[in-house]
């Protein structure tokens, strides 16, 4: 299992829904690196994209729910976009198109590239696509 994991919107959404069918399964998997000792890292704009999707989706007290947990972790490393991610994000839109690549997930592998970070929890097969393992943490 992977010593530093990139947490994505896609597994951040379904831990922070707790009716969501997947969230036992994820929370339970996240819980379980960190004991082990990995390093979850995410960023602001996946923190940004999560908290939209859980506002609209489950309501606003399940959005400051998870804004206030993932505040809380001391498990959580959350990186700030600066200029130079920006400049490396650029390069990844360019690089994988003419696949559609949000600015957020390019900004992503930014970030994990130079963390050198190769996991993610998450089901986006465009981290898959920039060359990224998949760690969906079911099964």
């Amino acid at each position: 299992m992977p010593a530093e994991l990139f947490v994505d919107t896609s597994a951040w959404y379904p831990i922070a829904v707790q009716n969501h069918p997947q969230h036992a399964a994820l929370a339970t998997a996240l819980s379980e690196r960190v004991r082990a000792g990995a390093r979850v890292v995410t960023t602001n704009l996946v923190i940004a994209e999560t908290h939209r999707l859980t506002l609209f989706r489950a309501g606003i007290h399940p959005a400051l729910r998870a804004l206030e947990r993932l505040d809380a972790s001391p498990s959580v490393a959350i990186h700030f976009a600066t200029a130079r991610d920006h400049a490396a994000a650029r390069r990844w839109l360019e690089h994988l198109s003419p696949r559609p690549i949000t600015y957020t997930d390019a900004i992503s592998f930014a970030v994990m590239e130079v963390n050198g970070c190769r996991h993610v929890l998450g089901f986006d097969q465009d981290f898959a696509a920039a060359g990224f393992t998949l760690w969906k943490g079911l099964g």
